[in-house]
């Protein structure tokens, strides 16, 4: 199963950043993705990790939301940056990552990062060193909103 839908991933890639439709180069296109999956299924990287088709169905949620926590960190930190006092309180603190895979705790570094404002600046096990700009930023990060949903992301609660 993941041999077919890596094909068929490829291919729409393949497909979106051609822009050409001609029968014999959708063929070509088509021949080369299925090679190109038959190649990685017999170096056996075809796996959770290397293809996750299991974290489609959470993605559909998850995405939407970062993109929403981005959103509401930018414009808390637009607000911060805009203030004629500054009030920035830049705060380090250290979260628990309660994920079971080593890409669920990437994920969850990374997403971290990808909120303005704080910044995974050490991993050790499951306990990242986050900088926060803001206290309320530290504080929002230990209450452990966003490890429950990388945690859902990945499937494990």
């Amino acid at each position: 199963m993941r041999t077919i839908s890596l094909a068929g991933f490829l291919f729409a890639f393949w497909l979106v950043l051609s822009g050409h439709y001609t029968p014999m180069l959708v063929g070509a296109g088509l021949v080369s993705a299925i090679l190109c999956a038959l190649a990685a299924r017999r170096m056996r990287v075809l796996d959770e990790e290397g293809h996750p088709i299991q974290l489609v169905v959470g993605a559909l949620s998850y995405y939407p939301w970062l993109l929403w926590e981005i959103i509401k960190s930018a414009w808390a930190v637009t607000k911060v940056v805009l203030h004629p006092r500054l009030p920035i309180s830049p705060t380090l603190t250290v979260v628990h990552a309660s994920q079971k895979t080593a890409a669920a705790r990437a994920t969850y570094a990374n997403s971290i990062t990808l909120t303005p404002g704080t910044l995974t600046a050490g991993v050790s096990g499951d306990e990242f060193l986050v900088h926060a700009l803001t206290r309320e930023g530290a504080l929002d990060l230990e209450s452990g909103g966003m490890d429950r949903r990388v945690a859902r992301f990945e499937g494990a609660a």
